[in-house]
């Protein structure tokens, strides 16, 4: 059992002997002086020894110093006279012993065991988190430099919606969540929601950098999957004018996306004239790191050594890749957005398209259509429809949109009718189909296209616009 002197007196003595009490695990014995009967608890738990006099007095101090081995002070007084007293009295006796005071004066004193609560930086402290967009630290745990840190997802916010295992989580960690005043399990799958406060440990300084993340609604996606985008090149399956319209591509979406790099990875390179023409597209740009593998080592290989390396937040593929068996199987796997390049490549995104589907999936990708819309500068047309009219209310969903166009300060356009949706797709130009990336997708389907009915899977197999690929969690 641990031996602890309690000194109390003042205004705030009653309080913190409640908080004391209240934290009691009957793992430490404490020594309590005052002079105020008001500052006593109701129930006085045994392992508490109380003494009323007044601690200034050297003599009748000692006794209790004297009579136990006590490990730790804690003094909370009245006055700054009282405290330098009270101090001194201690130091007279056991100069080793950890004194924690809480100071209302500007005490300073230069002793490595005497720890100063600035009672006034506190308050100050405790009065401003309550103020929004303000990060909430721990005070007084661990290092005391605000490595532990509480943050409320807002609505809107890119981290909304997003399941924990999807968030790139580097020099820091989410270890605790509060969602309706409950306490919930951290887990991969654990789709974080608007509201939702989650505690984090991790580098002040990172901490900070994700708490102002967190706050942004717009501009900050491929976050919080990574920070940077990264494009795969096989120029093997690939001819070459159809590589120089990608180039192209790659570098209209380097230049929208400006708060990233942009790594290339050449695998497989075969024309030497061609490489030379995708180097000098970006010999003037430092956001642009060209990466070689003349060796032909697998992709699964390549991906997570780069995806470590370079904290990667979006892969950019050609639809090519998705028809090579040993390709596919390691796209299936990845937990990032992908960006599949389609056969018409304008270099000029005019809008954003989503075909709303399940309600599950489209709610957990909402935040970032519409981030993604914020940076190309696009405006975003949401299709409503059910020719089969077996589909279950979106009206909700579609609130929802609406709310969060508001939040991106976006236009949104909501098609709501029985129209055939894959029609009304393909009459769209120059656009970005925004939808979740599931397995389903992957999976082998019959050649005869008419038995489908998901437009999900049918606009997957389509090749003729990009699509922004989004991984959910499915329930």
């Amino acid at each position: 059992m641990k031996k602890i002197l309690v000194i109390l007196d003042g205004i705030v003595a009653k309080k913190l002997m409640k908080r004391i009490v209240e934290s009691n695990t009957t793992e430490n014995n404490y020594d309590v002086v005052y002079m105020n009967d008001a500052i006593l608890p109701e129930q006085k738990p045994s392992n508490f020894t109380f003494y009323k006099f007044d601690p200034t007095s050297e003599s009748k101090l000692a006794m209790v110093l004297d009579k136990d081995i006590h490990i730790q002070a804690l003094v909370a007084l009245n006055s700054k006279d009282e405290m330098l007293n009270v101090i001194k009295n201690i130091k007279a006796r056991k100069n080793t012993l950890h004194i924690s005071i809480l100071d209302y004066w500007g005490i300073e004193i230069e002793d490595p065991y005497l720890n100063i609560y600035k009672g006034i930086e506190v308050l100050a402290n405790g009065m401003v988190e309550r103020l929004p967009n303000i990060p909430v630290m721990a005070q007084n745990i661990g290092l005391k430099q605000g490595e532990i840190m509480e943050i409320k997802i807002p609505f809107g916010s890119s981290y909304a919606y997003r399941y924990i295992g999807s968030i790139e989580q580097n020099e820091w960690k989410i270890f605790g969540l509060y969602r309706n005043e409950r306490l919930i399990n951290i887990k991969p799958s654990l789709i974080l929601k608007p509201n939702d406060i989650i505690l984090v440990i991790g580098k002040p300084r990172v901490l900070m950098q994700v708490y102002n993340a967190i706050g942004k609604s717009q501009g900050q996606f491929p976050m919080p999957f990574g920070h940077h985008l990264y494009f795969y090149l096989d120029m093997y399956i690939e001819s070459k004018q159809r590589i120089l319209d990608v180039i192209k591509e790659v570098k209209y979406l380097n230049n929208m996306f400006k708060s990233t790099k942009m790594i290339i990875r050449i695998t497989r390179p075969t024309n030497v004239g061609v490489l030379d023409l995708i180097k000098e597209s970006f010999k003037d740009d430092d956001s642009v790191l060209i990466r070689m593998d003349y060796h032909y080592e697998p992709m699964k290989k390549q991906l997570k050594n780069d995806m470590k390396k370079y904290d990667i937040g979006m892969v950019i593929l050609t639809n090519e890749m998705f028809k090579v068996k040993e390709y596919a199987k390691e796209i299936k796997t990845l937990t990032i957005p992908i960006y599949k390049l389609g056969d018409e490549l304008t270099g000029s995104i005019k809008k954003t398209t989503v075909l709303v589907n399940d309600i599950n999936s489209y709610e957990q990708i909402s935040p970032v259509i519409f981030d993604v819309a914020s940076q190309l500068k696009t405006k975003t047309k949401i299709f409503d429809m059910d020719p089969i009219g077996e589909e279950e209310d979106k009206t909700t969903l579609l609130n929802h949109f609406e709310n969060l166009a508001k939040i991106f300060n976006q236009k949104v356009e909501i098609i709501s009718n029985d129209n055939n949706p894959i029609r009304e797709l393909k009459k769209q130009t120059n656009t970005l189909q925004i939808l979740p990336l599931k397995n389903e997708m992957f999976k082998q389907r019959f050649s005869w296209k008419f038995l489908y009915t998901n437009p999900d899977l049918i606009s997957f197999d389509m090749k003729k616009y990009s699509q922004l690929l989004i991984p959910v969690i499915e329930e």
